[in-house]
């Protein structure tokens, strides 16, 4: 009950705080303006999009047609079976699998695997850039749905969820970086996360 009131909480500030210049990048009824890259199963049931293992249990992207540099993602997600995945930034997707991905992930998983944290998986990257505070780690909802806010503004990232600031970080690298915005669905199998209300505003 408390984590749902969190939840709602959250959400009440984002609707209050909402700009006209944000906007949907997810029509809720099929991936137009979306990229699938490998194996994985991507779909939308009932107004949600879902990405699920394959029978490869490999890594799988899904990512926008155009490119981000500075933007505030707001989106909401619910963790199934293993849920592990994450919201990469300034991010692209090619090799020769099509499945390897340049940019920075900020982390979604299940307990206590750091959801809000950010990573990077450029090729030779430097792995973790910051996790957040183990005191914070208690804001997931592991059972129900969260709501996570990526704010990328040259060389400084923050995310926040459902409501609750997890990392800021400034990094010189981050702020060369352009790219999609691409949802992850991690190899390994036994993987299945939900995902609605994907919005962005551009900023200047």
């Amino acid at each position: 009950m408390k984590k749902s009131l969190i939840l709602l909480f959250s959400l009440l500030i984002y609707t209050t705080a909402h700009s006209q210049k944000d906007k949907s990048i997810f029509n809720g009824k099929d991936l137009s303006g979306w990229t699938k890259h490998g194996t994985e199963y991507w779909y939308v049931e009932d107004g949600e999009l879902i990405c699920e293992s394959g029978p490869e249990e490999k890594y799988g992207y899904l990512s926008t047609n155009k490119p981000y540099k500075n933007f505030i993602l707001n989106l909401d997600f619910k963790l199934e079976a293993n849920g592990n995945s994450g919201v990469f930034i300034r991010s692209h997707v090619g090799g020769d699998d099509g499945t390897t991905i340049r940019g920075w992930q900020v982390e979604v998983a299940p307990p206590e695997l750091h959801t809000g944290g950010i990573y990077e998986s450029t090729v030779g990257g430097r792995g973790w850039l910051i996790k957040p505070d183990p005191k914070d780690e208690k804001h997931l909802n592991p059972t129900d749905w969260n709501h996570i806010r990526i704010e990328a503004k040259d060389d400084k990232i923050t995310s926040w969820l459902n409501g609750e600031k997890m990392v800021e970080l400034k990094d010189q690298k981050i702020g060369e970086g352009r790219g999609s915005v691409a949802l992850q669905i991690h190899s390994g199998g036994g993987i299945k996360v939900r995902w609605k209300n994907i919005r962005i505003e551009e900023l200047d």
